[in-house]
C-alpha cells in the first residue's frame, strides 16, 4: 500500500514537466471509471447483485469489498480496483448484470488502470489549476517522448469485446451453448428439470432474458406437436388465473350435489330392445295430429262438422309444435305406464313428519310425475311433466319440445309452473342425445324423487341371446340410481322388467287404450 503512492510521487515530476507532450488521458485530472463485471468463472454469463457494500458518493479504497454477486455456481465478493468515490451505482440490488456490463462508476485521481473491468468515461471536473510546464534535461525529455508515443498506442488499441457486451456483434454462426443464454439460476434449474435446451428459446424478458413462462410455452407447443422457431418465436403472453363466481343455478346445483351424499344410492343397469319401436316409429311420424304439426294439415272433401261442431283440440303454442317423433316420448309413456303399476315409484319422501311420530313418511301420488334433466346455458334444471300417464305420445313430445324451448332462452324462461316445489318422483336424463355413451351413473338429490334413470345412445347390435344364428337388434342402455332407504334392489330390478315389457312390446299400448 505504501509503495504505490511513493512510486507515484517519484514519477509525477516527469509527467508534470512534460504535460504538454502527453495525451489528455495521462493528465492529473480526476476521471470517471466504469467498473465492469468481469468473467468470474467458466460458463458464467451473468450474475445477480445480492448486496452493495458501498453507497453512492461513498469513498472506497483499493481491495475494499465493493459488492457481492450470485451466479449459478457460487456467491462471489468483488473488490474495488481503485481508490476513489463511487459516483453512480448502475445495477441495483436484486438486478442481473451480464458479463461485461458496467456495475458502477468510480471517480479516481490516477492514471488509467490496466484492468479489463474498467474503462474511462470522461475527465471529472477539477478546480485545481493546470501545472505550468517545467523544462528538464534532454534525457528525461527523450524518455517522456518515448512513453508518450508508446502509451497512447496501447490505450487506443481496439480491445476484443466480451460476448455479453451490448456492442458485441455475434459471428455468422450462432452460438447454441445453453450456458451462453440469458437466464436466472432458478430458470436454468427449471429448464434442466424439464429437459429443455435454453438455446432453442427466445426470451421475453429484459434484454432477451429467458423467463420461466417461456419454458412453459415451449413445453405446451412441444406437447401439441407444433414446431418452434427460436429465432422468430413471439414472446409468450402472460397468462393469469381467472376467478369466476358460481351463478345462482350452479350454486344451487353445488348445494344439491353436496346434499346428495346423504342418500345411499343403489345402481342398476341394463339394456332395452327398441327394434319394435323402430318399426312403429315411421307410422307414428306419418300421423302426427295437425295441431302438433300444422304443416301437414289437409282439407277433407267432407266437412266432419256439418251436423254438429266437432270438438277442437287445445291450442298448441308454436314452441310446442314438432314435425318428427323420437324414441324419448315413447319411453316416457311406457315408463309412466310401469309407474302406475308400482306405487313405490310414485312416492315422495317426507322426512320427520309429525303425523308419523317423528319418523319419515312416504306420500303416494295418484299419477306419474316425471322430471326431465335439462341442460341450459345457465345450468341444470329439472322441469316436471305432471300426470305423464294421462298424456299421449304426441302430447309428451309436445311437452318436451316446449320445455326445451324455454330452457334455451337467455335468461332461462323456465318458471315455477314448469318446476313446481313438490317436484317429481322419477327423473329421466337423456344423456344419449349429447354423448356417445351407453351407460352412466346418475346422482339422486334430496327432493328429486326416489329414482333417476339415464338413457344412453341406441345402437344396432348382433344379438345371439334368443337364437344361435343371432339377429340384428336396436338396443339402448339404461342406468338407474335409486334411494336405497326406500327401494330395495329386487324392487327396482322388477320395476325395470315391467318397463321393459311395455318398451319391447309396444302393441300393449293399443290393447290398453294408450
Amino acid at each position: 500500500m505504501l509503495i504505490r503512492p511513493f512510486r507515484r510521487l517519484l514519477t509525477r515530476s516527469t509527467a508534470v514537466s512534460h504535460f504538454h507532450t502527453f495525451p489528455p488521458c495521462l493528465s492529473s485530472k480526476r476521471i470517471l471509471q466504469k467498473f465492469k463485471l468481469a468473467d468470474i468463472g467458466e460458463g458464467i454469463t451473468e450474475c445477480e447483485v445480492i448486496k452493495w457494500n458501498v453507497k453512492e458518493l461513498g469513498t472506497i479504497q483499493s481491495f475494499d469489498p465493493l459488492c457481492e454477486v450470485q451466479s449459478d455456481k457460487a456467491s462471489v465478493e468483488i473488490t474495488s480496483p481503485f481508490d476513489g468515490v463511487v459516483k453512480e451505482i448502475l445495477v441495483k440490488e436484486g438486478e442481473v448484470a451480464k458479463v461485461g456490463q458496467g456495475l458502477c462508476v468510480i471517480e479516481v485521481d490516477e492514471e488509467l488502470s490496466d484492468s479489463e473491468s474498467a474503462e474511462p468515461l470522461e475527465p471529472a471536473s477539477s478546480d485545481a489549476p493546470a501545472p505550468s510546464p517545467i523544462t528538464s534535461d534532454s534525457k528525461s525529455a527523450e524518455d517522456a517522448t518515448s512513453r508518450a508515443e508508446h502509451i497512447p498506442e496501447e490505450l487506443c488499441a481496439p480491445r476484443r469485446l466480451h460476448p455479453m457486451d451490448p456492442n458485441y456483434l455475434p459471428p455468422s454462426t450462432p452460438n447454441v451453448n445453453p450456458e451462453n443464454v440469458l437466464a436466472k439460476p432458478s430458470v436454468r434449474h427449471y429448464a434442466r428439470q424439464s429437459k429443455v435446451d435454453l438455446a432453442l428459446l427466445s426470451g421475453s424478458g429484459r434484454d432477451g432474458r429467458i423467463e420461466k413462462k417461456d419454458i412453459d410455452a415451449f413445453l405446451s407447443l412441444k406437447g401439441s406437436s407444433v414446431s418452434v422457431d427460436s429465432s422468430a418465436a413471439p414472446p409468450a403472453q402472460a397468462e393469469q388465473d381467472v376467478v369466476v363466481e358460481l351463478g345462482r343455478t350452479r350454486y344451487g346445483m353445488w348445494k344439491a350435489m353436496t346434499q346428495s351424499l346423504e342418500i345411499p344410492h343403489f345402481g342398476y343397469s341394463t339394456s332395452l330392445d327398441l327394434t319394435s319401436l323402430h318399426s312403429l316409429l315411421p307410422t307414428l311420424n306419418s300421423h302426427i295430429p295437425e295441431h302438433f304439426n300444422p304443416s301437414k294439415s289437409t282439407s277433407l272433401p267432407i266437412n266432419p262438422s256439418a251436423l254438429h261442431p266437432a270438438p277442437s283440440p287445445p291450442p298448441v303454442p308454436e314452441s310446442a309444435q314438432f314435425t318428427r317423433l323420437t324414441y324419448l316420448p315413447i319411453l316416457l309413456k311406457t315408463l309412466a305406464k310401469a309407474m302406475m303399476a308400482w306405487p313405490v315409484l310414485r312416492s315422495s319422501i317426507t322426512p320427520g313428519s309429525a303425523n308419523g311420530g317423528g319418523k319419515p313418511t312416504l306420500t303416494i301420488r295418484p299419477h306419474a310425475d316425471i322430471a326431465i334433466a335439462l341442460s341450459t346455458t345457465t345450468g341444470l334444471y329439472t322441469p316436471v311433466i305432471p300426470r305423464a300417464d294421462t298424456h299421449s305420445i304426441y302430447s309428451l313430445s309436445s311437452q318436451l319440445k316446449h320445455l326445451s324451448f324455454l330452457g334455451r332462452q337467455v335468461p332461462c324462461a323456465l318458471t315455477m309452473n314448469e318446476m313446481p316445489k313438490r317436484g317429481a318422483t322419477v327423473t329421466v336424463s337423456n344423456v344419449g342425445a349429447i354423448g356417445d355413451g351407453e351407460y352412466a351413473h346418475p346422482v339422486l338429490v334430496p327432493g328429486g324423487g326416489v329414482a333417476i334413470v339415464a338413457i344412453g345412445r341406441a345402437r344396432w347390435v348382433w344379438d345371439v341371446s334368443k337364437s344361435d344364428r343371432g339377429e340384428r337388434r336396436l338396443k339402448v342402455g339404461v342406468s338407474w340410481s335409486a334411494d336405497h332407504r326406500v327401494l330395495e334392489g329386487a324392487e327396482l330390478a322388477a320395476f325395470v322388467e315391467s318397463w321393459r315389457a311395455y318398451v319391447e312390446a309396444p302393441e300393449r299400448l293399443i290393447g290398453e287404450g294408450i
